[in-house]
């Protein structure tokens, strides 16, 4: 059994991560200020002998004794990174800076939780590891794409300087229960709008591409990448390689719910990226890693979860 501390637990991800190491029998110390994460989310591993829930900034220092730690702390919808951009600045680098404190007096391992979007718009398509981007430092998404790049640069140092054990994973677009209804991501606002029976707004022609990767199939990735050989440090790429344009997500969601919405279409965002397809070709040969959660269930399962709530 092992110590774990998880940052951003009681968020989407986060909560998922706590119920399964929780449920493979590890000492789990949930952190979370509830920005966007929720008591509820956990609400079912409290009072578990091996579950502990702190409320907590991850800007300001924290410390315990843990073996590992999965530093995920950081609002990851633009809905709710735009909201404060500063805030989101100073917890992906404050965050990861503490975290890596942390790491370096208890001799933990870390995993920090990057994201695709540090490819920005990409012009390689699909996107591998080796890709260092092309993103804009001062648009309205850098605050996130800028922060999580330099939690990656902070982690290498701590690693190249400190010997700090550290593992970096890239998560692409992730969906499943638990999203938050208005937490302004693809999949969860063509579901609640569905279900409601109310246009589905589609930004752009709905040519756009993205692909999406079932909760589950994510957390499975990150325990195998945080029990992964010390060598491997990654940044490793975790996410579903089939693509989808977001026109035929709508098309997909209105017919699993048996809505009678129609499309609207709107505005294209600022930055927003044209392509979005992680190359997973690392991760399936350092991981053994390959999301077998097809779109169509993982949808139905999210459809039913998001019925639940009313």
């Amino acid at each position: 059994m092992k110590r774990i501390l998880v940052t951003g637990g009681a968020g989407f991800i986060g909560s998922h991560l706590c119920a399964r190491l929780v449920n493979d029998g590890h000492d789990v110390i949930c952190l979370d200020n509830y920005f966007t994460g929720s008591k509820k989310n956990v609400w079912h591993l409290i009072g578990r002998p091996n579950f502990e829930l702190v409320r907590h900034n991850v800007i300001n220092p924290y410390f315990a004794e843990v073996d590992e730690i999965y530093n995920l702390a950081c609002p990851a919808s633009p809905i709710h990174y735009q909201f404060d951009p500063i805030k989101t600045t100073k917890t992906s680098v404050m965050g990861a800076l503490n975290m890596l404190g942390l790491a370096k007096e208890t001799k933990a391992r870390l995993l920090q939780a990057s994201t695709s979007e540090v490819y920005g718009d990409p012009i390689v398509h699909p996107q591998t590891e080796s890709y260092w981007g092309h993103v804009n430092p001062i648009g309205i998404r850098s605050c996130y794409d800028e922060g999580k790049r330099c939690a990656e640069s902070l982690c290498m140092d701590y690693h190249r300087q400190h010997g700090i054990e550290i593992k970096i994973i890239r998560i692409f677009n992730t969906y499943g229960p638990g999203m938050l209804p208005n937490d302004g991501r693809v999949v969860s606002n063509f579901i609640v709008q569905a279900l409601q029976g109310n246009d589905l707004t589609i930004y752009g022609d709905g040519q756009q591409t993205r692909s999406f990767q079932y909760v589950d199939d994510l957390i499975e990735g990150m325990v195998r990448m945080m029990a992964s050989p010390a060598d491997f440090l990654g940044p490793v790429n975790l996410g579903n390689p089939h693509e989808f344009t977001i026109l035929e997500l709508a098309e997909k969601v209105i017919r699993l719910t048996g809505s009678r919405s129609k499309i609207a279409f709107r505005e294209l965002p600022h930055d927003d990226p044209r392509q979005r397809q992680p190359d997973i070709t690392l991760a399936r040969e350092k991981l053994d890693y390959d999301p077998s959660t097809q779109l169509e269930e993982g949808l139905k399962h999210t459809i039913e979860y998001f019925r639940s709530l009313n």
